[in-house]
């Protein structure tokens, strides 16, 4: 998919920022699609059949967690990147948590969030292609075998490592909040101490440097992402 057969619908209420953003995207080769309210982007979403979702969080008609949750109880699958001004742990979270698949804070850079978008479009298709060997690096996990290697040994892994890095590989480069990893390993809202020891001992085991983590990042106070395959196994 080139850029240049990719829609993105911008939702924002600020006409300097759709500008800046319609610019820029066009640049990059992206046809843009926006809107500055809830209810028309409804509409536009619907009509325009867009591939990506930008979207800010303070509409004037409809908060952006409302509109989130109402496309997601819709099953929109289209990848959802939140703009916002707002930098508050719990405002991302929620949106996170409601479906979105990155988030990006203002005042931004064009760099950073098109590659963001990268990342989202290709997550999309990986889901779709759903490989069963994620490679990133030196890091080889196989879903299939349930084999991890690193720089082509073969890392053993705790029952539970092991789920924490595969739900982290189903979502390669997009943030997984710490709730939503504590639900799935342990299923039910478990310490998040529990889960920064197991991320700890994890990290021992697939990364260089521990605490300078190249594949596990941590997102401060949201949750961790793991870094995207590589291009040419995508």
């Amino acid at each position: 998919m080139t850029n240049s057969s990719v829609k993105i619908l911008i939702v924002d209420d600020e006409p300097p920022i759709r500008k800046l953003l319609r610019v820029g995207l066009t640049t990059e080769g992206y046809s843009v699609v926006e809107t500055g309210n809830a209810r028309d982007a409804v509409d536009r979403i619907r009509d325009e059949r867009p591939d990506l979702v930008l979207l800010d969080l303070g509409l004037p008609d409809m908060p952006g967690h409302d509109l989130l949750e109402k496309w997601r109880g819709e099953l929109l699958e289209q990848p959802i990147i939140i703009l916002s001004s707002r930098t508050d742990e719990a405002g991302i979270v929620r949106a996170l948590e409601l479906g979105a698949d990155d988030y990006v804070t203002k005042p931004f850079g064009m760099k950073e969030l098109v590659a963001r978008i990268r990342v989202a479009l290709r997550h999309k298709l990986q889901q779709q292609g759903e490989r069963p060997v994620f490679q990133t690096g030196d890091l080889s996990v196989d879903l299939v075998k349930r084999i991890v290697r690193v720089a082509g040994k073969e890392v053993k892994l705790s029952p539970r490592e092991y789920d924490i890095l595969r739900i982290l590989v189903q979502h390669a480069g997009k943030v997984i909040t710490h709730q939503h990893l504590l639900k799935q390993v342990w299923g039910s809202s478990a310490d998040v101490q529990y889960l920064r020891v197991y991320v700890r001992q994890l990290r021992q085991k697939i990364e260089r440097s521990p605490d300078d983590p190249q594949y596990i990042t941590t997102e401060t106070g949201v949750g961790y992402r793991l870094r995207e395959a590589d291009l040419e196994n995508q």
